[in-house]
């Protein structure tokens, strides 16, 4: 009977313990993950108690915390801290999210346990590699394609034409729903994903696009697309609450329209 096991420098250790400052009276301890690849060895679950009178409501602003006064080695990215930019998605308490917009008092439990997103390649700490899952947003194009000439202002659509795009446009690439996707853990080379493909939908539907038919042959693939089972767990996590399952449905439905 064949015996599986990871390799030796994948299995998640014990790390180090920073207990809060003394006479911190409400105290929450955040388990973090860390990983430096250039430094070599396991990666490690590091565990710091904050106290949470000092910070502010949200994940983000206890790792803030964290980082300027207790471990300034602590890795993470963030920019907009309202929502909008993507760049502080991370797996918080089990589930991919925003660290600026969900809570640490959200997270059940003793600690609130913090990785990167998972299935990717770790760059540092909680900094996943994101250069196949940004390649391939841009390999559907996502620009209008029109032939000439072009109008003097502006491509001009109606209002009704305008809404088919709401619940499409939103999406900010924080790539919580493509990594919560077993199917993107798999195929994640020739998978586009939920993300890149509800993309995808958002250019297929722009009535002010004249390149419908050569968008389905690009994707007319038994990876880039029919890789997607409804698994729905894209829609779940997505904390804009778009969801890309629906996206990914009805571009299948125009495979099937446009030979029958």
């Amino acid at each position: 009977m064949a015996e599986l096991a990871l390799p030796k420098n994948s299995v998640v250790k014990a790390g180090k313990h920073w207990p809060a400052p003394g006479g911190a009276k409400a105290v929450k301890s955040f388990r973090i993950y860390r990983y430096d690849p250039e430094a070599g060895g396991n990666p490690r679950w590091d565990t710091y108690d904050v106290p949470v009178d000092a910070v502010g409501p949200m994940v983000l602003d206890a790792l803030i915390y964290i980082k300027n006064t207790i471990d300034p080695t602590l890795a993470f990215r963030r920019s907009c801290r309202e929502g909008v930019c993507g760049s502080c998605a991370m797996n918080i308490g089990g589930r991919n999210t925003l660290a600026c917009t969900h809570g640490w008092a959200e997270v059940p439990g003793k600690a609130v346990q913090i990785s990167p997103l998972p299935h990717m390649a770790v760059v540092k700490d909680l900094i996943p590699d994101l250069t196949i899952f940004y390649a391939q947003y841009a390999s559907i194009e996502p620009w209008l394609h029109t032939t000439p000439p072009e109008p003097a202002n502006e491509w001009k659509q109606s209002e009704s034409d305008r809404e088919k795009l709401d619940g499409l446009y939103e999406c900010i690439l924080c790539a919580c729903c493509s990594t919560s996707c077993p199917s993107y853990w798999w195929n994640g080379d020739r998978y586009l994903g939920p993300a890149a493909l509800l993309h995808a939908y958002r250019w297929l539907i722009d009535s002010r696009d004249e390149a419908t038919g050569e968008r389905l042959d690009a994707l007319e693939d038994p990876f880039k697309l029919y890789r997607c089972h409804t698994i729905m767990n894209c829609a779940q996590v997505c904390p804009k609450g778009l969801n890309p399952a629906k996206a990914i449905a009805e571009v299948k439905k125009m495979m099937v329209d446009r030979v029958i």
